[in-house]
């Protein structure tokens, strides 16, 4: 998300030359995710790194990825700051990526018996949806898409977006599909054999030559990308769902925030809706003593 507001937004600072464009734009779609589906329990995650296992089976896994643009690195702490004072809270975990992070927070909140919506525009998250687990997209939060969603969206149900994509591949972590092979084609191998183990079983069946070869060929990149594509529901060191509280806002901490870095937006809403003092206890008569 802050990612997607650095590039969407541009000129945004405050008179003192700090960017605040990702984290006008972070805060404004988690604001409005709170308002369009009242969670009562809201985390934000953050990569911490590639985990081991996955580089050591692709040394290339998101090797093409420019860094982090400065002006958007200093945005990052300020993110901190405000999740901080928002009391949202946040996980970071060295050496595992987001996606884990949130298939594990998923797993368990759905497990006990809660109903989940990731906000994402990932494709690897959709492995994960069911009848508890949806799909909200950042930038449409009034939407959100289940099992009969990812259906509409992919031609296969979320048991099978694995296979779909170790298919076709996913060139946003720089992981190559079967060579010729785009959504459509895999779409219509997975309807045809239900599985990716099953098409590469049966790759006689195929009925078009070329594509036949292709699969052949691709069997080994296939499989090694459904190994890097399943997401693990059971990182170490995430909370247990128990554990994650009800988000705490401090008002008071937020409008120092909000003037610090002169979001004068989100100022005038938390004004708004700030909860009201608690009115003055009553003035003792003459004589009289009280206390509280």
């Amino acid at each position: 998300m802050a990612y997607r507001a650095f590039y969407a937004l541009q000129g945004l600072s405050t008179r003192d030359h700090q960017p605040t464009n990702a984290l006008f734009g972070f805060i404004r779609m988690v604001r409005q995710l709170e308002k369009q589906w009242r969670p009562d329990r809201l985390v934000v995650t953050f990569d911490g790194g590639a985990p081991a296992h996955r580089l050591e089976k692709c040394p290339a896994y998101k090797a093409q990825r420019p860094p982090m643009p400065a002006d958007l690195r200093s945005q990052l702490a300020l993110i901190d700051e405000f999740l901080a004072a928002a009391g949202i809270p946040m996980v970071l975990l060295q050496g595992q990526e987001a996606d884990d992070v949130m298939a594990t927070l998923a797993a368990r909140a759905a497990a006990a018996g809660a109903t989940v919506r990731l906000a994402t525009s990932d494709k690897d998250l959709m492995q994960l949806v069911d009848e508890r687990i949806r799909i909200v997209p950042p930038t449409k939060t009034e939407e959100e898409m289940g099992p009969a969603g990812v259906a509409a969206k992919t031609g296969v149900q979320p048991a099978q977006i694995v296979d779909w994509l170790a298919l076709v591949g996913d060139t946003a972590d720089n992981i190559p599909g079967i060579d010729g092979i785009g959504p459509k084609t895999a779409t219509k191998l997975i309807a045809q054999f239900g599985s990716l183990d099953a098409c590469l079983a049966q790759a006689e069946q195929i009925e078009s030559a070329g594509l036949r070869a292709k699969v052949q060929a691709g069997r080994d990149i296939a499989r090694l990308n459904v190994a890097l594509m399943t997401l693990d529901k059971d990182v170490p060191g995430v909370p247990d769902w128990a554990a994650i509280p009800p988000p705490a806002p401090d008002f008071a901490k937020l409008k120092a925030f909000f003037e610090k870095y002169e979001l004068h937006k989100f100022a005038a809403e938390l004004a708004a809706q700030a909860p009201a003092p608690p009115p003055a206890p009553p003035r003792p008569a003459d004589g009289q003593m009280s206390l509280f």
